[in-house]
């Protein structure tokens, strides 16, 4: 765990002292060293347990999202390279610094054996998110849209603090493997069913459950693109983690958690794509349909079963490199028309026609069309919950046919259509966006070729 969270951490000494010309260069490459070390962690193993030493662990629930994590660092510092390029030298050391401190945040929430290093890790990754939203957001609501991250997150994290120190005094411990040998002290008495309530709260307010999502959109629309990729891709998956390690821990959660959860949760999905019919603004399009997507993985994680799990894992996954690249692709038209609304981004396949390519690769994979590791997600999760309650395909049939919907409007009205007056000359694509979708698409495809690989169940 050690050789890959020291040269994270060591990025920041090489961002803060590199040359000017070479800033980019360096720590653009170090971090696809640090991405490419990290794909051994994705080996098959029988152990429960790899790389175990006191703190940390990587089994196969957690190690699929720590690659995702040291994969999109070096992609998220592509990604801003052109809207930093007019910034003083300083502002752009602080930009980096700031992208590389959540890193072993990250790293260490998913890999960590001991909740009380899971909390501290859990909440660290606040503070240099909020310092990206707030400082290099867009508009001037991105300090509505940090207060609104900051209040929601703290909020909830309240009751999962109490329930931790709670569960010490019950159990005298909290490292995973312990827990999991001890007794269930979560039984389905009253005040533990508060108890699993408050240990899911701040879990549900990451992912996000519908309800309690109203920070996302607005955190999404006004961050710069690198805190669109890292909400998207991995701070939501702390979330999607969070409830399958902690489910884990209770009992066959009772019926009076199971229900409210799953029916906000598929509601949630079916409202948030109809939501996104009615979007003007592409950024927050794509924001709403990310809570779309977590809404299916918080259903299966609620229902405990090894599919449900399979599924929920793999749908984060897909759903981390498919937001990321849609984020990416519209930071790309953002940076040409200075204009996030879809009305006056159309018609740009005869002008850009290598990024119309990505535009639909992208959106095919959204629409979970085979062969992408998406379609595989949603097709366990579905057959889990009809396995589990055969009305709930009424729902989630509904939700795939929306999510069909919003995503070709997207793709009809950014590509198709007359181009609008206002576009008088665009600048091509140049090729650092394209191996930015390239290194986006490409996992997807292969991942597809073997799925066990992110599929959180042992081997």
């Amino acid at each position: 765990m050690l050789k890959i969270i020291l040269p994270t951490i060591m990025l920041i000494p090489t961002t803060l002292l590199s040359p000017a010309k070479f800033l980019w260069t360096n720590i653009t490459t170090h971090s696809l060293l640090i991405a490419t070390i990290s794909l051994q962690w994705l080996l098959p193993t029988y152990l429960p347990y790899k790389n175990l030493t006191q703190w940390t662990g990587i089994d196969q629930i957690s190690s699929p999202l720590l690659v995702l994590s040291c994969w999109l660092l070096p992609l998220m510092m592509l990604a801003s390279q052109n809207h930093l390029q007019h910034e003083p030298l300083s502002r752009k050391r602080l930009f980096l610094t700031a992208l590389v401190t959540i890193q072993p945040f990250i790293l260490l929430a998913f890999s960590t054996t001991e909740l009380t290093l899971f909390y501290i890790s859990f909440e660290a990754t606040l503070i240099p998110t909020l310092v990206l939203i707030t400082r290099w957001g867009t508009q001037l609501e991105r300090l509505t849209a940090g207060t609104y991250l900051l209040f929601y997150t703290l909020i909830s994290s309240l009751p999962l603090l109490i329930a931790i120190m709670h569960l010490h005094t019950q159990t005298g411990t909290l490292h995973l493997m312990m827990l999991k040998l001890t007794h269930p002290t979560l039984t389905n008495s009253w005040p533990n069913m508060l108890m699993s309530l408050a240990l899911l709260t701040a879990f549900m307010v990451k992912a996000p459950l519908y309800g309690l999502h109203l920070w996302l959109p607005k955190a999404h629309v006004e961050a710069p693109i690198a805190g669109s990729m890292l909400l998207a891709a991995l701070l939501l998956k702390l979330g999607g983690y969070g409830i399958m390690r902690v489910t884990i821990l209770m009992t066959p959660m009772s019926n009076h958690l199971h229900y409210p959860f799953l029916t906000l949760a598929l509601w949630g999905a079916l409202m948030t794509s109809s939501i996104c019919l009615r979007q003007t603004d592409l950024k927050s399009l794509i924001a709403y349909s990310s809570v779309s997507h977590m809404g299916l993985v918080i259903a299966a994680s609620m229902i405990q079963t090894h599919w449900s799990f399979s599924g929920a894992m793999i749908l984060m996954i897909s759903h981390g490199l498919t937001s990321s690249m849609l984020f990416c692709l519209a930071n790309t038209n953002y940076e040409r028309i200075h204009s996030r609304i879809l009305i006056l981004t159309r018609g740009l396949q005869p002008l850009l026609p290598l990024m119309a390519t990505w535009w639909l690769l992208a959106n095919l994979a959204n629409m979970a069309l085979p062969p992408t590791t998406n379609l595989m997600a949603e097709l366990t999760i579905m057959i889990t919950l009809f396995n589990w309650s055969p009305p709930t395909i009424i729902l989630t049939g509904a939700a795939t046919l929306l999510t069909a919907s919003y995503t070709l409007f997207m793709l009809l009205m950014t590509q198709r259509g007359t181009s609008p007056t206002n576009i008088t000359s665009i600048q091509t694509s140049n090729t650092r966006e394209h191996l930015l979708m390239a290194l986006h698409i490409t996992p997807m495809l292969l991942l597809i070729l073997k799925p066990e690989l992110i599929s959180g169940t042992p081997l």
